[in-house]
């Protein structure tokens, strides 16, 4: 279905899939390449939600089904390739065919824990704590991605992520 309804495009580093405010009314399977979605507030502040992965799935939800704007931005962060999917296809593929609504709903429970996750390591975990989290989870995120990101995505200043770097051993 995916292959028959979908449509593969290749962005380049630095190439956005979709602006915060704009409408999308698509979702993304992460063939290849790695991105970044984050959202900018009114005065400029970059804020990282996650980096997206080969096999990730990423949408603005609040787009696709709500008809309202995107609320975060998606931007690759190295070439990527995608696979495009319109949410409608999706939603009319999954009335009729009870594996695919079975799927859609592992994909958007997936969703669903990965969000509930990142709100307990902010809410719950230390800016080190989060860090040490980083480094063990995901040690080749950390080798690809600029410092300055790696602080937004910890909700920290780049000098405070130097000074957690130099505390742990």
């Amino acid at each position: 279905m995916l292959r028959q309804e979908g449509q593969t495009i290749t962005k380049e580093k630095g190439e956005p899939v979709f602006r915060q405010g704009e409408s999308d009314k698509h979702l993304y399977f992460v063939q290849s390449g790695m991105l970044k979605a984050y959202y900018t507030s009114r005065s400029g502040k970059e804020f990282i939600k996650s980096f997206i992965m080969p096999q990730d799935l990423i949408g603005s939800l609040t787009s696709v089904y709500s008809k309202q704007s995107c609320s975060f931005s998606l931007v690759c962060l190295e070439p990527t390739v995608l696979l495009k999917i319109a949410f409608e296809v999706l939603q009319d593929y999954s009335q009729k065919h009870h594996d695919i609504a079975n799927k859609l709903i592992e994909l958007l429970i997936g969703f669903a824990m990965k969000k509930e996750r990142r709100e307990y390591e902010f809410l719950c975990l230390s800016a080190e704590e989060r860090y040490k989290l980083l480094e063990k989870n995901s040690p080749d995120l950390l080798a690809k991605v600029t410092q300055n990101d790696i602080a937004r995505y910890l909700g920290v200043t780049p000098v405070a992520l130097s000074r957690i770097k130099h505390r742990i051993p």
